[in-house]
């Protein structure tokens, strides 16, 4: 199944409604620490409901070590400057999805090393700056289990 990746993820209650799109789609979650919060967080728990035990959660302590934990895998960037409109990408299986933090979005370095075709983005109009975190994952994260019949839903 695909996997979602928050890279140094600030907000609780979007984690949390992270955990919870992850419980119910089968994607597995995985989060690049230094995190904003606790996984203790009030807010990440109250978001999340009881979803928890549901989801399957990755903490890493750095990207470095959460890249090897993908070696060999296609992982994607999610970027508001990204070339590739997320629509227009055929997704497979086992995609892994990168997402960074609410405030900044992902290095620039980072989304350097990722071949243009998997650097994507959502469109959105031409004066807007980006979308809520937990948005642009459940968007990516349908549309990819949607091209792929979504398997194992019901």
């Amino acid at each position: 199944m695909f996997e979602i990746v928050l890279f140094e993820p600030e907000i609780p209650p979007n984690t949390g409604n992270i955990i919870r799109l992850c419980a119910n789609t089968g994607a597995a979650l995985h989060l690049v620490e230094p995190l904003g919060f606790t996984l203790e967080d009030k807010q990440l728990q109250r978001a999340g409901l009881d979803y928890h035990e549901y989801a399957t959660l990755k903490v890493h302590p750095n990207w470095a070590a959460c890249l090897t934990h993908f070696d060999g895998r296609r992982l994607f960037a999610a970027t508001t400057k990204g070339a590739t409109r997320y629509a227009d990408v055929q997704f497979e299986e086992n995609d892994v999805f990168l997402f960074g933090p609410e405030s900044r979005g992902l290095p620039a370095e980072m989304l350097a090393s990722f071949p243009a075709d998997r650097r994507i983005r959502l469109p959105m109009q031409a004066n807007s700056r980006s979308l809520n975190l937990s948005n642009a994952v459940a968007v990516t994260l349908f549309e990819a289990w949607r091209q792929n019949g979504f398997a194992g839903g019901v």
